[in-house]
């Protein structure tokens, strides 16, 4: 069973999973094992200021030699027999 992690980064579909150095989360872990460790994101419990960017829900990505942090609403994940 093959597994592909996809994101939109700066509004271009990607396959995370084509770029063997890319790394994910705060584990920093490659797509495939992200998604299979339960696709941790960073989600406060609480807002400090519920008005700013910096406390919206968030994954870390790192592709193609540049950083992301993107909601997860724009991760899609393909898995194929």
């Amino acid at each position: 069973m093959a597994t592909q992690v996809y994101a939109c980064l700066c509004g271009e579909w990607v396959d995370l999973t084509s770029d063997p150095n890319c790394k994910m989360g705060e584990s920093m872990s490659s797509p495939f094992i992200w998604w299979e460790e339960g696709a941790p994101i960073w989600s406060p419990n609480s807002k400090e200021d519920e008005h700013t960017m910096y406390q919206q829900d968030y994954v870390y990505i790192h592709y193609r030699n540049a950083d992301y942090r993107i909601h997860p609403m724009f991760i899609q994940i393909k898995v194929s027999s």
